[in-house]
């Protein structure tokens, strides 16, 4: 399957097509899907779902989709990885935004139909997203906390629309893939938590065995628990340096790491530059 690959922590765009040509596929971030016109279907991990304007799709990184396009749709996409939200936590407000983040994206349920039904909060959600887009485009002073906070209140409304609404039309879940984006969603949002990211806390959590979780994770994405964790705690290393609020030895000890000497080794190792080069080029 094709997996498509982001190199930003945020990406705003607007798409018109006639026919999706792009193959079925998944991602290495999150992504938010507004439509502003058009019908068809989306296919998300192999089950249909009829589209309309106004439907809000979010997928996370494992999810595998395309869209049947049967008119001329209109989408709006906003794509986005686990270090935004290290960036949005790092601005306050901590705990109720982990409580969004948490209803939208451990939720195995809420990638399936549209996340919103009601036709103002569709209305209202365009009027954020066009200026989200607008936003996006400026360098000017404080654009970057402009664009967080429209994202903050995008994310705001859509989990206040899922955790009130009633979908008669949801599609099945695939209850081997939601079980794994649970753990692996939990990953994400839990990065700098070095206790959660224990094998054996981990396990308890999810009512496994250490053993099982291990073999579990192998089993349905190719990749170790413990490659997961790493390869999610050298994004979160990535955006402190492009922060730069943390020294090393902070981050470090933030990620869980024995020491500043043992991250920058493991940084250099897997990213190709030290920590401190990296921050420099930023």
């Amino acid at each position: 399957m094709k997996r498509f690959q982001g190199y930003h922590s945020l990406n705003v765009f607007r798409l018109t097509l006639d026919e999706w040509t792009f193959p079925t596929h998944n991602h290495n971030f999150y992504e938010f899907i507004y439509v502003e016109k058009g019908v068809g279907n989306h296919v998300l991990n192999d089950k249909s779902c009829a589209y309309t304007e106004g439907d809000v799709f979010l997928l996370r990184p494992e999810d595998a989709h395309y869209f049947e396009i049967t008119e001329n749709t209109h989408f709006i996409f906003v794509k986005f990885t686990e270090q935004l939200f290290i960036e949005k936590l790092e601005g306050g407000k901590t705990a109720k935004w982990m409580e969004v983040i948490k209803t939208l994206l451990q939720n195995p349920s809420s990638v399936n139909g549209s996340l919103v039904t009601d036709p103002e909060d569709k209305k209202h959600l365009s009027q954020l997203l066009q200026i989200l887009l607008i936003e996006f485009s400026k360098t000017c002073a404080y654009s970057r906390e402009v664009v967080l906070e429209l994202f903050g209140a995008i994310m705001m409304m859509v989990a206040r629309s899922h955790s009130t609404a009633q979908y008669g039309h949801q599609c099945p879940s695939n209850t081997e893939l939601d079980k794994l984006n649970q753990i692996l969603g939990y990953i994400r949002l839990h990065t700098m938590d070095a206790e959660k990211m224990r094998i054996e806390n981990l396990a308890e959590k999810f009512a496994m065995s250490p053993n099982y979780i291990s073999i579990y994770i192998k089993k349905h994405s190719n990749a170790s628990i413990q490659q997961h964790i790493l390869q999610t705690k050298l994004r979160a290393a990535e955006q402190l340096l492009k922060n730069g609020r943390h020294n090393i030895n902070e981050i470090a000890s933030r990620l869980g790491f024995t020491d500043a000497s043992h991250f920058n080794k493991t940084y250099k190792k897997y990213m190709g530059i030290s920590p401190k080069f990296a921050r420099q080029v930023v």
